[in-house]
């Protein structure tokens, strides 16, 4: 298995979407889990794949026209 693109951090996600990165924290730790799937490398590692963000952010999107 090759890992080809890069994972972002808590910090990367946070900056791209320009929250604090305790919110990002947070919505891991809400109960349902909220936010865009991540992958728990470790108890002080998280990360998450690009696309998987993207999904998520597609799922959030709302046309005015059809709302």
């Amino acid at each position: 298995m090759t890992v080809a693109r890069r994972l972002l951090s808590t910090e990367d996600l946070a900056e791209l979407l320009d929250v604090d990165p305790s919110t990002i924290r947070r919505w891991r730790t809400a109960r349902p889990v909220q936010g865009p799937p991540f992958i728990q490398i470790s108890e002080r590692v998280t990360k998450y794949r690009p696309e998987d963000v993207e999904r998520w952010l597609d799922g959030l999107r709302v046309v005015p026209e059809a709302a």
